[in-house]
């Protein structure tokens, strides 16, 4: 499928499997109301979770959200890229209500991905795509995956290969004049502290998509923190020696394999129908914070 048919699809209402560099998401035009809640419906995502709003270039974020000196900072050290900004949204229409969860602010991105920004600017308009999975379940790194979870939905489907980064965009806010850490993900806590310094701490993570308790979830009851496996539970390793080499996030102990990895073990383990998933301690330091943030809420908690 070519980026100008997935655009024609968008343009008329449809929705889309669109690959991206984080995970698969499912899109659609989002300033159609319309089309934006056949998103809901296809993923049974509750309408207060915002989305993000998937641009070509910081030229159309800006034209979007309002984006203040630091904002711009950030948008040039990682755009193209896996960061969301979350800011005072400028034009409404561009992204409506509903893809805003009714909010006065906006989360925008420019993915990292060439066959994403392609159908963007195909399109011409921005887009909404969250990942294209049901709700809760784990986000599809694969064009199959993506087409088990939410395929049937899709007016058209585009395969651009495994998703390079695979765990979701790292959100930030740049409201009210600071800027604060709302999801963790690959751009890390140290990398956007060397853009525009210390973050402040935030009670908004109602803006950012991603933020329920219980999410990325298999069917099987998660153990976090595990050494062994149970009876009959697949051990999802990290490290040399942990674990067998089918079922590691990353036999070296590497966090950028292991987040690549995750979300596609995950579900494997789950299509074994295992008793549980035990997981390895993974270090917190650097990606391996957006990776543990994910595993907690797979686990159905966070802290």
């Amino acid at each position: 499928m070519t980026p100008e048919v997935a655009a024609r699809a968008l343009t008329a209402g449809g929705l889309v499997i669109l690959p991206t560099e984080t995970v698969y998401g499912l899109a659609a035009d989002a300033a159609n109301a319309e089309a934006v809640a056949r998103i809901f419906e296809a993923k049974g995502r509750p309408h207060f979770n915002p989305l993000i709003a998937h641009v070509a270039d910081a030229a159309q974020a800006g034209r979007i959200a309002v984006l203040d000196d630091r904002a711009r900072r950030l948008a040039e050290a990682f755009w193209p890229g896996p960061l969301t900004l979350v800011a005072p949204v400028r034009d409404g229409n561009a992204v409506c209500d509903l893809a805003r969860a009714g909010l006065d602010s906006v989360a925008v991105r420019v993915p990292g991905h060439v066959g994403a920004r392609a159908v963007i600017s195909a399109f011409g308009g921005a887009v909404v795509a969250p990942s294209a999975n049901r709700s809760g379940r784990p986000s599809p790194t694969t064009f199959a995956d993506a087409m088990e979870e939410t395929g049937a939905f899709a007016a058209a489907a585009l395969d651009g290969g495994p998703c390079a980064v695979g765990v979701e965009s790292t959100v930030v806010s740049v409201l009210d004049g600071t800027v604060s850490l709302l999801r963790p993900g690959s751009v890390t806590r140290a990398e956007i502290e060397a853009v525009v310094g210390p973050l402040t701490e935030s009670a908004e993570g109602h803006r950012s998509p991603g933020r329920l308790t219980r999410h990325y979830a298999p069917r099987a009851p998660l153990r976090l923190n595990a050494e062994t496996a149970r009876d009959g539970e697949i051990l999802l390793g990290f490290g040399p020696g942990v674990g067998e080499a089918r079922w590691s996030l990353s036999p070296s102990g590497d966090l950028r394999e292991a987040a690549a990895n995750l979300f596609r073990l995950l579900r494997e383990a789950d299509r074994n129908e295992p008793a549980g998933i035990a997981v390895a301690a993974v270090p917190e330091e650097g990606l391996g914070e957006a990776i543990s943030d994910r595993l907690r809420r797979a686990a159905g908690f966070v802290g």
